[in-house]
């Protein structure tokens, strides 16, 4: 008898597990939901000037500054195709505060050529982007060749000897060479989906120990 409290208490003890993740995972969905129609709502919204404005997230914004083209940064990354290449991303200069400007992808043959360094600095208009962490499983910088993996403060400063916003710009406008990233709400929510297989658990638990119990009790 002693073991088959034990047994009841387990498996409820996994059925109350299985529930709670469900339902941490709709809390999660919800979040998900509205950062989402945030995020759409800032982008559908005309560009401000950046000096003027409080800051945030993929806020659109319109500038003008100093581009660093000797301090020019090219990281690993695919395009929407598929095909590697690289992000050219530079220091700009702004009303004396350090930005990396993200202008875009290019293949691998255009590194270092003088046709991917044509930019009107005057008029540069963008969203803003909080800079991401980096990926544990993606290969170290290789500074000395200037071949990047990933925006890595520590290498950054290292690179440039500047420290910069936690915001990086990216371009937008009708560049061929580098051809800017698209800034969309596109973000990964597959929080339903999780959640009904937790919940999918739970019932599939508790029918077994609701027939077993038929059987052996």
């Amino acid at each position: 008898m002693k073991h088959k409290f034990l047994f009841s208490v387990f498996i409820i003890f996994f059925i109350f597990v299985f529930v709670a993740l469900g339902t941490w995972q709709i809390i999660r969905l919800n979040w998900k939901n509205n950062l989402i129609l945030e995020i759409e709502n800032s982008l559908k919204n005309p560009p401000v000037q950046l000096s003027q404005s409080n800051q945030q997230n993929f806020l659109k914004i319109k500038t003008s500054g100093r581009v660093d083209f000797e301090k020019q940064i090219y990281l690993y990354n695919l395009n929407d195709s598929g095909t590697p290449g690289f992000e050219v991303l530079n220091p700009i200069l702004i009303d004396g505060e350090n930005y990396l400007l993200n202008r875009g992808w290019i293949p691998f043959e255009k590194k270092d050529t003088p046709e991917i360094n044509i930019l009107d600095q005057n008029n540069i208009e963008g969203t803003l982007k909080t800079q991401g962490r980096k990926n544990i499983f993606k290969p170290d910088n290789d500074i000395k060749e200037n071949y990047w993996f990933s925006l890595n403060r520590e290498d950054i400063s290292k690179f440039t000897g500047k420290e910069f916003s936690k915001y990086i710009i990216y371009l937008d406008g009708n560049y061929q060479f580098p051809r800017p990233k698209k800034i969309t709400a596109n973000i990964s929510n597959n929080h339903k989906k999780y959640a009904m297989t937790w919940f999918s658990l739970a019932i599939s638990i508790l029918l077994l120990y609701l027939y077993f119990r038929k059987k052996n009790y």
